[in-house]
């Protein structure tokens, strides 16, 4: 089933203020010097380019979406779901995030179906495939051990999605720390999928820079180009491996991809010590919310100069790296809040400052285990 069409929807006003939606500006209107100083304001409508892919500066992410363990999901969360996506797409965001892993127990694969049901329900303009580009990760699973296997996987998810093409198809983790044999099965099904047509662009997720070069080589040896890789990277997440990672990327005309850039809620200014999620999370934040006080107080100060949140300076701060950060939504009030980090930028003295900030903290965000050196 090819991506259906629609009728458009109007942008919402006001683009400056703490949560508000966005309004493009008159195509007559000078450019603000604070933009011809430090690059593109990145309206969500200025798209940057992931491979042959025209996306949003910033995109959003459904791990959620079918998580009762970690998010609580529930199936009566989908109508505010749908209207996430609407509202979304509706003000310029056309890059959505999943997995094939995504939803838990008897819900796995729930966050690909409700994207392709949302897709298909949304009442706006599809016209083309760059209206709404679907990222899928493939779950490097011990049973699949052949490159058709993976293709049968890509095929499965575009069934749940009910599209006939992938965006990005992307290898969700490599296996070269504990099963190096079927990495080469894995990259052979991501060669296999492209030259079927299944997918526009191919990516991975959780490399590091090493593998990250191997996987590089290899697929362009066979005539892929690595589009993307997809790595958690924020304030909380900027190692010397995570910025090594960035680096190669530039490099290689890879784009990163940043997941977590608000470090599972704890750089929202949501949480502290005495007021913790519910859910595994709370552990985790136990351990490193109290070492954020500086970071915090940074990010606080800054949102408050700028009259912005501090997901949004926090979010902000990814775009202005050069990464597209696909922060996770479960509510209109994330969609509407993520919205207000487009449209600005930190100057340099403000993005410094926050590293800074970052750099004091004695405690930092776990690396995902999958990931590669």
């Amino acid at each position: 089933m090819a991506l259906p069409t629609a009728k458009a929807a109007p942008f919402a006003s006001q683009p400056h203020g703490r949560g508000n939606l966005l309004r493009r500006p008159p195509s007559s209107a000078p450019a603000p010097a604070a933009a011809l100083r430090l690059g593109p304001l990145f309206w969500p409508w200025e798209k940057v380019k992931v491979g042959p892919l025209s996306v949003s500066p910033m995109g959003f992410g459904t791990w959620a979406w079918g998580n009762q363990l970690l998010w609580g999901y529930q199936e009566s969360m989908d109508s505010e779901l749908q209207e996430c996506f609407n509202l979304a797409l509706k003000n310029g965001i056309n890059l959505f995030d999943t997995a094939d892993s995504y939803g838990t127990g008897k819900l796995n694969g729930q966050s690909e179906r409700l994207l392709g049901k949302f897709i298909r329900e949304f009442e706006g303009p599809i016209k083309s495939p760059d209206d709404v580009v679907i990222a899928t990760k493939f779950a490097a699973y011990p049973w699949r051990l052949t490159s058709g296997q993976f293709v049968n996987a890509c095929k499965s998810s575009l069934e749940r999605l009910q599209i006939d093409r992938l965006g990005i198809g992307q290898l969700h983790w490599s296996t070269a720390n504990y099963a190096p044999l079927q990495e080469r099965v894995l990259w052979d099904g991501l060669v296999e999928m492209y030259a079927k047509g299944l997918v526009r662009a191919v990516g991975v997720s959780n490399y590091g820079p090493k593998q990250l070069l191997k996987i590089h080589g290899y697929l362009a040896s066979r005539g892929v180009p690595l589009s993307s890789a997809q790595v958690q990277f924020s304030l909380l997440s900027m190692g010397d491996e995570q910025m090594e990672l960035k680096s190669v990327c530039d490099s290689l005309g890879v784009r990163l991809i940043a997941y977590s850039p608000l470090g599972l809620g704890m750089l929202t200014g949501k949480y502290d010590a005495s007021n913790l999620p519910n859910g595994p999370r709370s552990v985790l934040f136990r351990q490193i919310l109290p070492g954020l006080e500086s970071l915090l107080s940074c990010l606080g100060s800054i949102a408050e100069r700028k009259g912005k949140t501090m997901s949004q300076v926090a979010i902000n701060w990814c775009i202005c790296k050069g990464a597209v950060p696909i922060p996770g939504v479960k509510t209109v009030k994330h969609v509407e809040d993520n919205l207000g980090a487009l449209g600005w930028r930190l100057s340099p003295s403000e993005i410094s400052e926050l590293e800074a900030a970052a750099m004091d903290s004695p405690k930092k965000m776990l690396q995902n285990i999958f990931q590669t050196a």
